[in-house]
Formats: structure tokens, sequence, C-alpha cells
């Protein structure tokens, strides 16, 4: 196998080895092919009548050839350990000695990281190697940052606040015995989504026990007034507040706010957002209804409880002025 995973250069990449080697016989492969061509591809090397395949990663699952006893992978600081264990296992699936080259450019060219799966690969020849490999990934990669703005999957989808939820439910049931109840509803009272980083940055704060007990700290903020309290102290522990900290506070305080207004849910994003309310809200409705009547075409009803607002809103200090003076708007005034 030659893996060059570039479909438009693959063709070249053919022709050129074609004239380094002349005496091999060469055929090409990728996913971009018709099914039957690709089908009629493997067959072809599989019964031998052609000796090198030229490739995409389309070749990481599929039949074995086991006659195929060598695999080269240009670009191989491109890849991923679990690919290059992939690719790697492509070959040596008889009684022949395989070998794996891994073409790379200088290695001042590629990153450090790249640098140490290659080692990782290079070093991890014997059986159990794929256990190895995981474990080299995740001191490489890390594992994910639970406190952190690298966020993906569950965590990115729901939010850091529910996900803590979801996850202190999870592990308090566990200690129990029990099986976590997933159908069971989460309070976590209001739910203020502005598409801007809201967190503690490890740079501001490298001790990861401190960022948590100060999270949680943050969320337990009965009021206004303690929340300025926690502020004032983070200041004199740890110096000024960074942008994405300032975010979460004032988020918090945002959520103080829609809970005592009955919303459920702010939404907000560039081009506007939503407000979803309780059934049951403080909120006078002859306020949305004159808002709406003297700006028809930036504030509308969607259904009995959504509040759409079409306010232009590209940056974060603009959302959390825009929602900031909605509620002020929408704060029942005491007599």
């Amino acid at each position: 196998y030659y893996l060059h995973n570039d479909v438009k250069t693959i063709e070249k990449c053919a022709a050129d080895l074609a004239e380094l080697v002349p005496e091999a016989r060469i055929g090409i492969g990728h996913g971009q092919m018709r099914e039957r061509d690709l089908e009629q591809v493997m067959s072809d090397f599989y019964h031998k009548r052609f000796n090198v395949l030229i490739a995409s990663t389309i070749i990481e699952t599929g039949i074995d050839v086991p006659s195929a006893n060598t695999i080269i992978i240009e670009r191989a600081d491109k890849f991923g350990l679990a690919q290059l264990h992939q690719l790697r296992g492509r070959v040596g699936r008889s009684h022949h000695q395989a070998y794996a080259y891994l073409l790379t450019p200088p290695r001042k060219q590629i990153t450090s990281d790249a640098e140490k799966r290659l080692e990782a690969i290079a070093n991890t020849q014997d059986l159990g190697a794929g256990f190895v490999l995981a474990t080299n990934d995740l001191e490489i990669r890390g594992a994910g940052e639970l406190l952190g703005d690298g966020q993906s999957g569950q965590i990115q989808a729901v939010g850091f606040t529910l996900y803590m939820e979801m996850l202190e439910r999870a592990v308090k049931s566990i200690r129990k015995g029990e099986q976590p109840n997933l159908d069971q509803p989460l309070g976590g009272g209001p739910e203020i989504n502005l598409r801007v980083p809201a967190l503690i940055p490890e740079a501001y704060l490298p001790d990861v026990h401190t960022r948590l007990i100060l999270y949680k700290r943050i969320a337990n903020a009965a009021d206004e007034d303690a929340l300025k309290d926690l502020q004032v102290e983070m200041i004199d522990r740890f110096g000024l507040l960074p942008e994405p900290t300032k975010n979460l506070v004032r988020i918090t305080l945002l959520k103080l706010q829609a809970e005592q207004l009955g919303i459920k849910k702010v939404d907000g994003g560039p081009q506007g957002g939503r407000i979803e309310f309780a059934t049951e809200t403080p909120v006078d409705p002859l306020t949305l209804i004159k808002l709406i009547q003297s700006q028809p075409n930036r504030y509308k009803f969607e259904g009995a409880t959504l509040f759409k607002f079409m306010v232009p809103m590209e940056r974060p200090e603009e959302r959390f002025n825009t929602i900031e003076a909605l509620f002020e708007r929408l704060t029942p005034k005491t007599a």
C-alpha cells in the first residue's frame, strides 16, 4: 500500500511513482470512486493483478489482503495515533514479515505533538499495542477540559452548568449503588446561552481544585452583592479578571435576574435571540405588548411563552447590553 490522502493529486502521485519504479504495477483506490469501480480495484489487488495500491484512508477498513506486506504512509505527521495504528494493521496479516514506513517532512517542520505521535507508533509493535497507544494519546492530547474552553461532545452541547449538575447527580446515584435516572428532570434554574466564552481560564488560575471551588461559589451566589464580593476577592487573590471570567459572572447575574422574572431560558446570538417565560411570571404582559407595538420589526411573540427579539448583536458586549436592558424593562416597577 502507498497511502496518499489527497484525491486531487492522487493521479499525479501514481504517475510520479510509476516513473520512479517502472516495474511496479500500480492501481488507485479512493472514496470518490464509484462503488463498483472501487470494488474492482480491491479485487484486482487481492488477486495480485497489480502489486502497488495507491490509496486514500479508505483502506483503513475493508478486505484483508494477506499478500500485502508493506505500507508507506505519506505525511504521517498529519494522522492521529488511532489512524496510524489502524493503517499499520492493514499489513502483516499472514506469516510474512511486514513493514510500515512513515514519511514526514523534516523534523523542524512538524509539530511537537505530531513528533510524539510518531515516536509512540514507532515504539509500540507488540501485542497489546492498542492499549499502550491509547494511553500515549491521552497523555499527548489530554483527557479533555472539563473546566476549560477546549470542550467537545456533551459538555459543549449542554453547557458547563447543566453538565456539572448532570455529572453531580450521576455520581450521587452511583455512590448509592443506583443506576443514574437519565429521564429525571433537572432543576438548574434559568438557562442563559449567549454563545460567549464563560469560564475561569487555566492561564489565570492553574490550580484545578481552586477553580472548581470558585465555579461552585459563583453558581451558588445568592444575589448581586454576593457576586460583587466574590469578584473583589478573586481580583485581590489572583489579579484582574480575564474577559471569559467577567462573562461568567455577568451570565450568573443574568440567571439570578431571570429567576426573579420567571424566565426559563435566554438564547442570544449575532442576529438576535429568544426569551422563554415560565407559565407563571411576574412580568406584566402589557409591557411585552407595548414593546412589540413600539417596534414590531424588532420584537414579536412566538407562541404563548416565547418572546423573540431581532437585534444585531455581533459582539459579546452587545449581547450582554441588550439582554440586561430587556431585563430592566421587564422588571415590574414598585410603587
